[in-house]
């Protein structure tokens, strides 16, 4: 029986770019990366290219904040595995080793020509507005604005690929987070301009609220997708279901039948709306099976429409 699946990052607004033909040398630089690297970068890139969209940028910077996204953990090649792939939680000096990938991808990219004008992806992805993020501790009016759409990009599949969602079921509580690092803080890390920044520090958080805002705008229309991919299968599940209820008549009316010549008829009734994999012996578990997955699907459905709604309520 046929599955649908849904891709969280949805590669149509980048075609639409003809990025793969614009981008071949600074996407090849990825291929030195390990695979969940890459895959994070692909990720960060394809969430960044449809915020910008939803921000209603130019073609030009959109392309250009793209491929800063893509190159944005281009210094992660530089990190001893250990730390990188390392599985549970990194020491205080390992922090610090992981958190010169910043400056790391920078000086790599003002160091070829090809990737020079992507340097800001690398070096500012990290910077929060209200000066906790690393490696300068900028403030928002020193903070690029592509490294301030990365940096939600980048926060947001983060916590989505550490906690392996297969469906948008329960994501809001990921947007949550967003809007957790989104409130104002006092805190600040340049302390000789203390005094001249903390009033502006203090009505910021670390994310743009506009860009967290887009995101969720960006999620909803994901959902909207994943809800027309899963109606999609439940139709094909009804359809299946009703040619079982037809097929159970018949097999019905077969053993009910005293004439061979009933019996033979039946039969090839069947027969004729069988799939190849399909057979007598296997009727009632698929049958199961058809209307297991339509209940479910339904569930699935009931629960995005239920996300949206909770998503809509949100408030940065």
């Amino acid at each position: 029986m046929a599955n649908n699946t849904f891709d969280f990052y949805d590669k149509t607004s980048l075609k639409s770019y003809n990025l793969d033909q614009s981008m071949r040398y600074q996407l090849n630089m990825l291929d030195s990366l390990d695979v969940f690297t890459r895959k994070h970068c692909e990720n960060v890139a394809s969430l960044t290219c449809r915020i910008c969209e939803y921000l209603h940028c130019d073609k030009g910077f959109t392309k250009y904040c793209t491929i800063c996204a893509y190159l944005h953990d281009i210094g992660k090649l530089f990190i001893p595995p250990a730390i990188l792939q390392k599985p549970g939680k990194l020491t205080n000096e390992e922090y610090n080793v992981m958190k010169t990938h910043t400056t790391l991808g920078y000086n790599m990219c003002m160091k070829d020509l090809e990737l020079r004008p992507y340097a800001n992806g690398a070096l500012y992805h990290h910077e929060a507005l209200n000066g906790t993020g690393y490696p300068n501790g900028l403030t928002k009016k020193d903070i690029p604005y592509e490294a301030q759409i990365i940096r939600v990009a980048d926060e947001y599949d983060a916590i989505v690929s550490k906690r392996q969602y297969k469906s948008h079921i329960g994501i809001s509580d990921t947007l949550k987070i967003l809007i957790e690092d989104t409130k104002p803080s006092s805190s600040i890390n340049n302390k000789s301009d203390a005094l001249s920044t903390v009033a502006e520090n203090t009505k910021l958080g670390k994310n743009n609220p506009v860009i967290v805002r887009t995101l969720f705008k960006v999620i909803i229309d994901d959902i909207g997708y994943e809800i027309s991919l899963t109606q999609s299968y439940i139709d094909d599940l009804k359809e299946n279901i009703k040619r079982w209820e037809q097929i159970n008549k018949y097999i019905d009316k077969m053993e009910h039948a005293k004439k061979d010549k009933d019996k033979n008829y039946y039969l090839e009734g069947i027969k004729l709306l069988l799939k190849p994999e399909e057979t007598l012996e296997n009727a009632t578990n698929i049958y199961e099976q058809y209307k297991e997955a339509y209940e479910t699907r339904k569930q699935i459905i009931d629960n995005l429409y239920n996300e949206i709604k909770v998503i809509k309520k949100l408030r940065v």
